[in-house]
């Protein structure tokens, strides 16, 4: 069970103002959640090995491949503002 102290701590961390009642509700709520999660600490896992995803995953990138290069002036043509063949960004210091 989660008690009051500690919804009230979390709450200060989350810069949240709770009320008695609120703070009543969630205690009771987040002790739920917590007990429900208990019950995978019976479960028996000593046969299943360790893994990163449930589901076999497979890379779908393709293989990096040269190319024909964007002619300048296309990739120019939307520049909000260029010098030269440069896009013209405001200075940030």
């Amino acid at each position: 069970m989660i008690t009051i102290a500690e919804v009230e701590h979390v709450a200060l961390l989350s810069r949240l103002d709770l009320s008695d009642e609120e703070k009543r509700m969630y205690a009771e709520q987040l002790g739920a959640i917590l007990e429900y999660a208990g019950m995978l600490d019976e479960l028996d896992t000593g046969n299943i090995p360790p893994t990163a995803h449930v589901l076999p995953l497979n890379n779908v990138f393709r293989e990096d491949r040269e190319g024909e290069h964007l002619p300048l002036e296309k990739a120019m043509q939307n520049a909000p503002d260029r010098e030269g063949n440069f896009f013209k960004v405001p200075r940030i210091v």
